[in-house]
């Protein structure tokens, strides 16, 4: 009896200091890495015993202003490198922390069944072009590279009354397969995931590079754990889940 109860004791102790080593890392990141950090994730909890990640993945302006009010987060990822930049500024990011490990490319698509027939940036100025779905420039660095291009191509200006902007590249997507617009701009990361149901018409350039950085957040309580995980970014196990999905080297 004297052993089963120490026996009993002991398996308390271990478990109570099982979960006082566990830790949670909540990461903030772009919608555009919802599947590959999904799959990185697992990944990286495997050779980090007791930690566990917490994603959260929406624009990368909105997840920025929730960090600016107080969100509890460890580790923020952008889809631009001007939204860190301006978290820095505010003393919310850690630039000394910040790195690039991942890029895109901003793709034209069109649904795959129905609507005009498109080969370039200039076909949206055809009247048969009603609607074309963006990510909002104010929020979302897709809708600011999008700006960049179409500015690029003077047709930003006369495109004005025919865009339907999204809060999200996966709304813009959503808004092409849907066939709720004829056409969309957004990354090619993000039309590859649904291929049967959007064609990419081409290559959308002009404007700057797409580039993913990962920074710790000022006021996260692990930061040890959250520098770990933005250099395990960088790693063969992450960088063969990025490449497998469509991103590129920076």
């Amino acid at each position: 009896m004297r052993l089963l109860k120490s026996l009993g004791v002991a398996a308390l102790l271990v478990a109570a200091a099982a979960s006082a080593l566990a830790q949670q890392v909540t990461v903030s990141a772009a919608a555009s890495l919802t599947e590959a950090l999904r799959e990185i994730g697992p990944r990286f909890e495997a050779a980090h015993p007791g930690v566990t990640l917490r994603f959260n993945f929406a624009a990368s302006g909105p997840l920025l202003q929730q960090i600016v009010q107080g969100a509890p987060v460890d580790v923020f990822v952008s889809a631009d490198e001007e939204t860190v930049a301006r978290g820095v500024e505010q003393k919310m990011l850690d630039e000394a922390s910040r790195r690039v490990f991942a890029a895109n490319t901003l793709v034209l698509i069109r649904a795959t069944q129905g609507g005009p027939e498109l080969r370039a940036l200039p076909d949206l100025a055809r009247p048969e072009v009603r609607r074309i779905a963006i990510g909002k420039p104010a929020t979302t660095p897709a809708g600011r590279y999008t700006q960049q291009a179409l500015s690029a191509a003077q047709l930003w200006e006369p495109l004005q009354p025919k865009l339907v902007p999204g809060d999200t590249v996966r709304q813009v997507l959503d808004y092409v397969a849907r066939g709720e617009v004829e056409a969309g701009i957004l990354y090619s990361t993000d039309a590859a995931l649904m291929a049967d149901r959007v064609q990419v018409v081409t290559v959308v350039t002009g404007h700057a590079p797409i580039r993913y950085p990962a920074v710790v957040v000022t006021d996260s309580k692990h930061k040890a754990l959250a520098a770990e995980f933005i250099a395990f970014l960088s790693a063969p196990a992450a960088q063969d889940v990025l490449a497998r999905r469509g991103f590129a080297r920076p």
